[in-house]
């Protein structure tokens, strides 16, 4: 109660001190008599005042005045009106010479109108928008207009005349923005592909704030040009011109006049329930990892193998065997098939997972580059590298190689250096994949040799056994924990991708546990070690 009497006084005050003056003058004006205009200021005052003294909060303020002020305007005019007759017989409206020249109060309402007027031209569709501005601000003829927009007369007239009422329903009405227009939400992304696009999308575009919240908006909720535009507080020809950009770029599909999301967004909720079911399995999860992967390469020690080569120390080389420990026996549960990527402008294959903001912890994410496929069915190369994003780790390498590049690297680490181009070789020394050592070079990072059946056979029935059993409890763990995210992750997609099995595949794929929190853990328990000691291609390998 006691807000509205301040708001009351408020605008109560705002009146006294910025109207009263101007409305005098407007009454001046249209009386032509100052005892006459300070009768009708007075009533029109008072109309105001008990009317904002009852509560009436106008959204519109100077608007609501100035209506007031002709509505009573009109009402005096009136009845000074019927005086006349029952005096004279007479019409008086038809002696007054009105003057047409517009004084200060006239161009005061008029600019009040004039600015709802743009306001509503923001939000009308194009279609009736570019008429209303060629007719009343390019001062066009119908005839003008029909013949530069290649319509017919008719229709041009009929689409001005729909102008007309949408305008005139807008500008009595309250406009209210959605909260996207001053509160944008963010938004993350992850990214599967094959290859970019030419000018770099995905990412070139999944940076821009507006992008984001059009994506929110309209995900699981086809939505008109104008509902958008209203909701992010955009005008409409500039929301159009973006939503034609993000439909042609594959990120929207267009229904009709309503646009949705292309791509799966996980939501808050459902990532909130994988963590809270995570959180539960991880220490149990890392632990048995650790001891499979000490497991293992203590039984190659035991019997002089040396799977992951001999380039790292086994501290360093720990970050990249949990990581593909973890990769394969999540891969061994998967019950997806390999995901064939969508087709996209400049060249892109590429699908991405959107994830509305959570209340989880923000772990820093582990992702997985390689190199450029120019192979153009040549020599394969396998070369992939974990990319940690936490303490700068992943900025020290670049993002992929080029398939020149991984090739050489290749070449070296079998020892063919000597027919390696020299520049190849130097841009591999600098980014700190390979290293001089004499004459010659050898890589930096780790070699896997595919020989596991060879190291299986020579271990002892207890090592196997040891191995096998926390294989099996790693797997029984990721199996259920994927079985969970898959079913919670499924229930709140919409129905276009629920409707469509590859790309809900694609989503539960990506909403599963992921390789950061168990590298989280290993890090908070010790087995990892981080240091300005650690090698600077941490996390990249290659496959012989």
């Amino acid at each position: 109660m006691a807000d509205t009497m301040k708001n009351d006084d408020r605008l109560c005050a705002e009146f006294a001190e910025h109207y009263m003056e101007k409305l005098f003058y407007f009454c001046l004006k249209k009386t032509g008599k100052s005892s006459e205009a300070e009768d009708l200021v007075q009533d029109i005052a008072l109309n105001i005042l008990t009317a904002l003294q009852k509560g009436t909060v106008p959204v519109h303020f100077s608007a609501w005045v100035w209506q007031i002020a002709r509505n009573r305007y009109a009402a005096w005019a009136a009845a000074k009106h019927r005086r006349a007759e029952s005096v004279t017989g007479y019409d008086i409206g038809d002696c007054e010479i009105e003057d047409m020249r517009e004084s200060p109060a006239d161009t005061i309402v008029r600019r009040e109108e004039l600015a709802l007027l743009r306001r509503e031209l923001a939000f009308i569709r194009r279609e009736y928008r570019d008429i209303v501005v060629a007719y009343y601000i390019h001062n066009r003829s119908m005839r003008h207009i029909a013949e530069h927009l290649s319509l017919s007369l008719d229709t041009v007239k009929k689409r001005l005349q729909r102008a007309r009422t949408i305008l005139k329903e807008g500008m009595n009405m309250a406009r209210e923005f959605g909260t996207r227009s001053y509160n944008p939400e963010e938004i993350t992304f992850t990214n599967s592909c094959s290859s970019f696009g030419d000018k770099g999308q995905p990412w070139s575009i999944l940076s821009h704030a507006l992008y984001k919240n059009i994506f929110l908006e309209a995900y699981g909720n086809p939505s008109t040009a104008e509902a958008l535009s209203l909701e992010l507080g955009v005008a409409l020809p500039y929301m159009e011109d973006e939503l034609a950009y993000l439909t042609r770029e594959t990120f929207l599909l267009n229904h009709g006049d309503k646009y949705e999301t292309a791509f799966p967004i996980i939501s808050r909720d459902a990532q909130e329930k994988i963590w809270a079911y995570n959180r539960e399995i991880v220490p149990k999860a890392t632990r048995l990892l650790e001891q499979l992967v000490d497991d293992f390469s203590s039984a190659c020690a035991a019997h002089n193998l040396t799977y992951y080569g001999t380039y790292q120390s086994y501290e360093d080389a720990k970050w990249t065997l949990l990581m593909c420990t973890f990769d394969r026996l999540m891969a061994d549960v998967r019950v997806d098939e390999q995901h064939k990527y969508t087709q996209r402008p400049d060249h892109g294959n590429w699908d991405i997972v959107g994830y509305q903001n959570a209340n989880i912890p923000q772990i820093p994410h582990v992702g997985q580059h390689g190199c450029l496929d120019g192979s153009m069915g040549g020599e394969t190369v396998y070369f992939q590298q974990y990319k940690f994003a936490r303490d700068g780790i992943a900025k020290q390498t670049p993002p992929l190689l080029s398939y020149a590049e991984a090739l050489t690297l290749k070449h070296v680490a079998e020892g063919n250096y000597s027919a390696c181009e020299s520049v190849l070789l130097d841009r591999l020394q600098n980014y700190g994949y390979i290293q001089k050592i004499g004459d010659g070079y050898a890589p930096t990072i780790i070699v896997f040799a595919d020989k596991e059946e060879q190291y299986w056979a020579a271990f002892s029935d207890t090592e196997k056994s040891q191995i096998k059993q926390s294989a099996d409890e790693i797997r029984e763990l990721l199996s259920a924990a994927n079985a969970y995210a898959r079913r919670v992750t499924s229930e709140e997609l919409p129905p276009l991708f629920q409707n469509d099995e590859r790309m809900c595949r694609f989503a539960c794929a990506n909403s599963k546990m992921g390789r950061e929190v168990i590298l989280e853990h290993a890090l908070e328990d010790g087995w990892l070690l981080r240091s300005d000691k650690t090698i600077r291609v941490i996390g990249a390998y290659l496959y012989l």
